[in-house]
């Protein structure tokens, strides 16, 4: 904060503990005698503005400077004298908050209602946040702060967050077909929305830095309308899903004994015929369906469809399982196999061996340690 003593203010500069302060003046009650040569020290994320006679004279931007006026506190005082000892030669300073300013909040109050291609008339609710920061100080300060003494984001957040919806509103009645396909399309109208109200931001030296959609509701009665429309996609037919639900209001009925209970188990006897039927015709139509084969398993000798637990390809005997591959052409070997059956290498001619010096056991000739006896090879 600036040192105020009776004269004149000599230091000014400006902490916000808080990180909600837009803008601060100096002094904050009224305005004062700045001695000539008082310092303004601006921080990296500041800018200061110097007044004097009631006219900006200047922004200052990081760094120590020096507030040169006319109002000399010795001269002032005696010139002073008609106005009961204070100057008539009045200054001030502004330290603005050059800041991101994250996570303000913005929503419709009410639900506002849209056309719908599919839904028709519909009412949606919107939130979400947006990230100002201020990029013209001076602007800022004439055309929002005025002669406050401070500002802050709760001065300010509220008004922002209308303008948002009051564009939301529009943007959404120009873009929007059906509240069906809005997940898709949150990113690219957040983008469009931000762009269509930068120049309202920018009337005031504010900069819109992020802004984000959250979600898009419709009232709980268009909800549930929803709902139901993605139940009856997960059907290929109406009998499915009636079947269904009267699947379960049969587990409901068992589960409260009386005579509703009852009734509805005599009504399970008579329906007991109908549905026996139709599992055993869907029980037949299960057997008689061929079984698929899994994409992208082939014989690699005739390119042909197997199985994943095949050992022999059906359709040319080739051995699946793999036990040996000629080192020459990359065939399957069975075991016991000397030479390939299609290049006609011996098998395992690439596979030297050599004999412990300890247990005389045969090893691969790259072994450093004997497989039997586990002494050094060499």
């Amino acid at each position: 904060m600036g040192v105020d003593n009776l004269f004149f203010l000599e230091l000014i500069e400006w902490f916000d503990d808080s990180g909600q302060e837009f803008a601060q003046r100096f002094p904050k009650e009224g305005s004062g005698e700045i001695k000539y040569g008082a310092q303004m020290v601006v921080r990296e994320s500041q800018a200061g503005i110097f007044f004097y006679n009631g006219k900006a004279v200047h922004v200052f931007g990081p760094g120590r400077h020096t507030l040169k006026t006319a109002n000399i506190p010795i001269l002032n005082k005696i010139m002073g004298i008609p106005w009961g000892l204070e100057s008539p030669l009045r200054a001030e300073a502004y330290m603005v908050n050059t800041k991101v300013f994250p996570n303000l909040k913005w929503g419709t109050r009410e639900p506002v209602a849209f056309k719908d291609s599919e839904l028709g008339l519909i009412r949606l609710r919107a939130y979400g946040m947006f990230n100002i920061q201020i990029v013209q100080p001076l602007l800022f300060i004439n055309s929002l702060v005025g002669t406050m003494g401070s500002f802050s984001v709760t001065d300010l957040s509220d008004y922002l967050g209308k303008v948002i919806v009051s564009r939301f509103n529009d943007y959404l009645g120009e873009n929007m077909d059906t509240i069906l396909n809005l997940p898709s399309r949150y990113e690219a109208w957040s983008a469009g929305l931000r762009e269509r109200l930068q120049d309202d931001f920018r009337h005031f030296g504010l900069s819109l830095n992020q802004l984000f959609i959250n979600a898009i509701t419709p009232p709980p009665e268009v909800q549930k309308a929803m709902d139901d429309k993605t139940k009856l996609g997960m059907f290929d037919d109406m009998n499915k899903l009636m079947q269904l639900k009267a699947a379960s209001a049969m587990e409901k009925a068992a589960a409260n004994p009386g005579s509703a209970g009852e009734s509805m188990g005599l009504g399970v006897g008579f329906m007991m015929p109908s549905l026996m039927a139709q599992a055993m015709q869907m029980a037949g139509q299960s057997a008689t369906a061929p079984t698929a084969q899994p994409d992208g398993l082939k014989c690699p000798e005739c390119s042909q469809p197997i199985r994943q637990d095949d050992k022999f390809c059906p359709s040319c005997g080739h051995q699946l399982v793999v036990f040996e591959q000629c080192k020459g052409c990359g065939k399957n070997l069975a075991p016991g196999t000397r030479f390939c059956p299609r290049c006609g290498r011996q098998a395992g001619s690439v596979r030297e061996t050599a004999k412990c010096p300890s247990c005389g056991q045969e090893n691969l000739a790259s072994s450093t340690f004997c497989n039997h006896c586990g002494e050094r090879m060499a």
